[in-house]
């Protein structure tokens, strides 16, 4: 009997035992925080470079704003206006001249503003202390070709009466001295030339279509003395742009190299004329290739010749690589 109650006594221990639910476990793990997000580092902001200092000219004793101007291949209104020069005439030894364009500066369109009085002599840069001034060459004095006989040009002739400027294909009025061709009309462009679309002076094209200024023999060809060829010819003969472009000089202001034209084609090219009888156009004044802009002379000249030169960028360039074939 004791042996039986004992059974069931176990058998309901171990119903109630079967019948208990686990307790439930608790997950105490301590929490671990998601990572913060990082955002990528911006890159730096590039640092703006410093601007380039522009390229400078130390004014020396007898040279002109012209002068410098053609060593550079430039007009010299332009050096005039980055410089803040109101009167080209006056430079003083030492001055400091930009000789590139500053930042923001357009091209001009009209000369800068001269004395209505321009000295026939050269004005030239002067020390501005009190000093004994160099003996000015006479003008009739034949100078040769050089560097320093360019920086002296200077001022035109306030003598020679104004040439007007003739519309395009209109004939000139400037008028015929005795003894000199009576044909000042300028040399009509062909048709299929006229269709061609003109190329503006003042871009940084190259190419530069040539021609030979004048039809003549050679009488001196290029070398570092000369800078140019000496072309013969006859007094009054027509004088010829070899190609198109701007006048940025017309003047006798140059010792040695009497009435002088210098045309500037684009921003690298400059041909000039020398030893004009008369000159046809103006300063600023836009030409053709092939247009009449002088008469043969000889001013300042052992005889009647045309003294050409090409520049590339102020640098002097061999006339007889850039022409075609005669």
């Amino acid at each position: 009997m004791t042996r039986r109650l004992l059974l069931v006594a176990m058998a309901l221990f171990v119903a109630s035992c079967a019948s208990r639910r686990p307790a439930p476990v608790e997950d105490r793990a301590p929490v671990v925080p998601a990572p913060p997000v990082v955002e990528a580092p911006k890159p730096p902001a590039p640092v703006p470079e410093a601007p380039r200092p522009l390229p400078t000219h130390t004014v020396k004793r007898g040279e002109t704003l012209v002068g410098i101007a053609l060593q550079y291949g430039l007009d010299y209104r332009e050096l005039a206006a980055w410089n803040n020069i109101v009167n080209p005439n006056i430079l003083a030894v030492g001055q400091v001249l930009v000789v590139a364009a500053p930042s923001g500066s357009r091209p001009i369109a009209a000369p800068v503003a001269t004395p209505l009085a321009m000295p026939s002599t050269p004005i030239e840069a002067r020390p501005m202390s009190n000093t004994d001034l160099a003996k000015v060459e006479p003008r009739g004095q034949k100078v040769p070709f050089s560097e320093r006989a360019l920086a002296q040009m200077g001022s035109p002739d306030p003598n020679a009466p104004p040439t007007p400027t003739p519309p395009p294909g209109a004939p000139s009025t400037t008028p015929t001295p005795p003894g000199a061709s009576s044909s000042t009309a300028p040399v009509p462009t062909p048709p299929v030339a006229a269709a061609e679309p003109e190329r503006p002076a003042g871009t940084d094209r190259e190419e530069v279509d040539w021609m030979w200024p004048v039809k003549g023999r050679v009488l001196s060809s290029f070398n570092e003395t000369t800078k140019g060829m000496d072309i013969a010819g006859k007094k009054g003969a027509p004088v010829l742009a070899a190609a198109s472009g701007r006048v940025v000089y017309a003047g006798s202001g140059l010792r040695g190299y009497g009435k002088l034209v210098i045309i500037k084609h684009n921003n690298t090219w400059l041909s000039a004329y020398a030893h004009n009888d008369n000159l046809l156009v103006k300063e600023q004044q836009d030409v053709r290739k092939g247009q009449k802009i002088a008469e043969m002379g000889s001013t300042d000249a052992d005889q009647v010749k045309l003294h050409f030169e090409v520049r590339r960028q102020g640098k002097p360039v061999d006339p007889a690589k850039v022409l075609p074939a005669m």
